[in-house]
């Protein structure tokens, strides 16, 4: 099955992009490259991706387990290249989890498979990217 989308030429740097399940998003370059900075950058929407990919992943693998935890949030940063065309060869993703009592087997197991079995998006960043991956666990 494949997915489409249609991305529309909206003004000057703006583009909106359709999406299957959900409300159009807005893509725009930062002002120094003639945007007015009223939407998202395209490359850090790839990041976005990354994230939400492995966190719908490792939420639902939790659950699975009866992990509790009270929050959770991922931090990812990318390191352009140098020349054009820029993108992304350096890649680290920071899981964050918060709570009392975190089963950190469990927690890493959810990740593990998250990084090396389930997320598509994180296996396409691998195809031209190092990819780093570090769990942190915040106990209350």
């Amino acid at each position: 099955m494949a997915d489409k989308i249609t991305t529309h030429w909206k003004r000057d740097m703006v583009f909106e992009s359709d999406n299957p399940r959900w409300d159009s998003i807005m893509m725009d370059a930062s002002k120094d490259f003639g945007g007015t900075d009223s939407g998202m950058a395209p490359k850090a929407m790839m990041l976005s991706s990354l994230a939400g990919c492995s966190g719908l992943d490792v939420v639902s693998v939790l659950n699975k387990m009866r992990v509790k935890f009270d929050d959770f949030k991922m931090e990812v940063e990318g390191e352009l290249t140098d020349e054009h065309p820029k993108y992304y060869h350096r890649v680290t993703v920071d899981y964050h989890f918060y709570g009392k009592k975190l089963n950190e087997k469990k927690i890493n197991n959810a990740v593990d498979l998250s990084v090396d079995k389930y997320c598509g998006v994180m296996e396409m960043f691998r195809q031209f990217a190092e990819v780093k991956t570090n769990i942190h666990l915040h106990e209350k």
